[in-house]
């Protein structure tokens, strides 16, 4: 009863175009581990983690313990009018771990707002307005960010402040390449990049931005390889690589600790947000120093880079870094992967399963292959019916998204696979 009342309440006041799971949606009313309780009392395993966000899990001692101690200090914020040290230390440490050569960093309160400061960024150090995006890509949900969204779903308007070009590579499974092997298709990819700057631009375009793995888009990704070969190309026009890292950052893909280090790229910059805070609401820049002082005006944040958001978020990088819990996204995710294509054998409503690390999606189709939103739908609730919280997204909505907090253990993967397996025989 508690949920249907506040849904109503939520209806009322709440825009409608805001995206809520299920019919009868829920609220997470307590937390611990990798297990959230709902208001009526219900608990489940989650398996997407506030969209990717509490990477760590729920009441982590040495997360909320460094939040609290910046609460004793009365001090909550400042802005950045006044030197904050915890800002000071984490933008040390991201500038460390970015690999950009004299690296600086800007704080932002989303993953929205730090792709903004990209673009500004770009737009202004190259004088152009061109922007080069991937199809099925997500970005975020303001002016700009909205324009380099390349997913119709996602995407509320055709005003923009920036010229967009769209290009091939991050959806793979839906690909006019599909058939193609690894070098054929990136071969394909990097001709339809270089035709489309030739026949669609002026040549001086500001930057290219790109997931390494697109979130929304369903936790798709090219073959690695691919961001190496485009880059080579942007270098020859002079154009910016960005790489949006807001959902493969910090460890997640198991593999690398940035998603476009399996590119074998260095970009100008790389946007992140989600899984820093652990919750907390916090975001970046980090970019080459000369192209993070080309903005040639006044600016600040008021609220990017707070004292709490920053305590919080030093404290969960130490942390997924003193637990090597990008070695444990890759151990289990690998066992995740192995066991959901074992489903998939049996179950052809499958028709792929994808990811690196502890960030895999699961696509459904239907007889002829076509998308399949409804067995998705099913999955998604029949998970929640048996304990298991998962994601869904991807450009048909038939993508199961699977992105646990990145402490999880042995026996929680296998009890969710236990569920996914009796979820997908209802789909």
């Amino acid at each position: 009863m508690a949920h249907k009342e506040l849904l109503a309440r939520h209806r009322a006041v709440m825009p409608k175009w805001l995206a809520l799971y299920y019919d009868e949606p829920i609220e997470i009313a307590s937390a611990s581990g990798r297990r959230v309780t709902d208001r009526e009392g219900t608990t489940y395993l989650d398996f997407f983690a506030g969209i990717l966000t509490n990477a760590i899990g729920y009441d982590v001692a040495e997360i909320s313990d460094a939040i609290r101690s910046q609460l004793d200090t009365g001090v909550l914020h400042s802005s950045t009018l006044y030197l904050i040290q915890s800002q000071v230390e984490l933008a040390e440490k991201i500038a460390e771990l970015s690999g950009i050569p004299d690296a600086k960093v800007f704080f932002t309160n989303s993953g929205t707002e730090a792709n903004e400061t990209a673009l500004m960024l770009a737009t202004q150090a190259r004088r152009s307005e061109q922007v080069l995006a991937l199809r099925n890509s997500y970005h975020g949900r303001a002016f700009a960010t909205i324009a380099i969204t390349g997913n119709r779903g996602w995407s509320a308007s055709a005003l923009s402040p920036i010229k967009v070009s769209w290009v091939h590579g991050g959806y793979r499974y839906r690909s006019p390449f599909k058939s193609f092997n690894d070098a054929d298709y990136i071969k394909a990819c990097v001709d339809d990049l270089r035709e489309i700057i030739e026949t669609t631009t002026s040549g001086d375009v500001a930057c290219m931005i790109a997931e390494p793995i697109q979130g929304v888009g369903g936790f798709t990704s090219p073959p690695d390889g691919l961001f190496r070969a485009f880059k080579d190309v942007l270098d020859e026009y002079g154009i910016l690589f960005v790489s949006d890292e807001v959902q493969t950052g910090w460890g997640r893909t198991g593999e690398h600790f940035w998603g476009i280090q399996a590119h074998d790229v260095v970009p100008d910059a790389m946007t992140f947000a989600k899984g820093l805070g652990n919750g907390l609401a916090i975001g970046g820049v980090v970019a080459r120093g000369d192209l993070m002082d080309t903005i040639n005006a006044n600016s600040i944040s008021t609220f990017g880079g707070n004292p709490i958001s920053t305590a919080g978020a030093l404290a969960t990088v130490n942390y997924l870094l003193d637990h090597d819990l990008q070695a444990n996204a890759a151990k289990l995710g690998s066992r995740l992967l192995s066991g959901l294509r074992e489903i998939a054998e049996k179950h052809p409503v499958i028709g792929d399963v994808r990811g690196k690390g502890l960030m895999v999606g699961v696509e459904f189709v239907g007889p002829e292959g076509e998308p399949n939103g409804a067995a998705a739908a099913t999955v998604l609730n029949e998970s929640r019916a048996r304990g298991l919280l998962v994601g869904k997204g991807g450009l048909y909505g038939n993508v199961i998204r699977l992105a646990p907090p990145m402490t999880l253990t042995e026996d929680e993967l296998e009890e969710a696979l236990g569920i996914l397996a009796q979820a997908v025989e209802k789909a």
